[in-house]
């Protein structure tokens, strides 16, 4: 008879015992309230709790990586687009996440929908796609101060993906290979000019320097000469006869007076 009344209290310790000491990780902590009321965050380690009178929410202090669904929305320009993102945040102060706001995670989530869409109704495509990191500091700076009274600190917004409509895919994909194009001929006709530049300045030299012409003739003879061929027809240039025949001409004078 004496030991059911010490198994019962037993019992009832151990039950005391398992309602009043929670452990707490070190990336948690514990809100604490007492009948109702916050009474202060604990953690982290081994929590004692008054039972029956006090209860404790843990809150995780990780960063937490969150997909925003992609939301179909009108640029600036009037392109519809589906942008979709990624937000890093995490929870800054416990009491607050638990006291003024409930599910702050699914809050969070509607929140960065729709900021998303009113950043990008108020962005070019040309934004979207070649200035993203605005756009993301934008979104950052908003939804950190949307999320500020629930305790709640976002670190970084990424937009991952731009999907386009078909339509404008093949239009820009147009417009990029005209541009190639473009590229092309510009580069092309500056080649060209540049090769035409070359030539006429060695023109230039050559003309002044009678010499110079000469040598280069005289090149052109031993360039030919190394060609495997039976007859080879090469031009004189009356230029290089002219000293001789000055030449020639005096000796005549002179053969003339005597």
């Amino acid at each position: 008879m004496t030991i059911v009344p010490i198994i019962i209290i037993t019992l009832f310790l151990i039950i005391i015992l398992a309602a009043s000491i929670r452990i707490v990780n070190e990336y948690e902590r514990g809100v604490v309230f007492r009948l109702g009321r916050y009474v202060g965050v604990r953690g982290p380690g081994l929590i004692f709790l008054i039972p029956f009178i006090e209860r404790m929410v843990k809150v995780d202090l990780r960063v937490v990586t969150m997909d925003v669904p992609a939301q179909e929305c009108i640029t600036m320009d009037t392109v519809t687009v589906k942008v979709d993102a990624v937000v890093y945040f995490r929870v800054m102060k416990p009491e607050s996440a638990i006291l003024n706001v409930e599910q702050y995670i699914r809050a969070t989530s509607l929140l960065c929908q729709t900021t998303l869409r009113n950043v990008v109704g108020q962005s070019d495509l040309e934004d979207l796609l070649g200035h993203r990191d605005k756009v993301n500091e934008k979104l950052q700076t908003l939804i950190d101060e949307g999320t500020e009274p629930w305790g709640i600190k976002v670190s970084m917004v990424e937009v991952r993906d731009v999907q386009l409509p078909e339509t404008m895919q093949r239009a820009m994909a147009a417009q990029a290979e005209a541009e190639r194009e473009r590229r092309a001929k510009i580069v092309h006709a500056e080649g060209e000019a540049q090769a035409a530049e070359k030539p006429a300045e060695a023109a230039r030299i050559i003309s002044s320097q009678p010499a110079a012409m000469q040598l280069r003739y005289l090149q052109t003879l031993i360039t030919i000469s190394t060609e495997r061929t039976n007859t080879i027809v090469f031009p004189l240039p009356i230029d290089l006869l002219m000293p001789m025949l000055g030449k020639i001409s005096g000796e005549q004078k002179k053969l003339d007076k005597a």
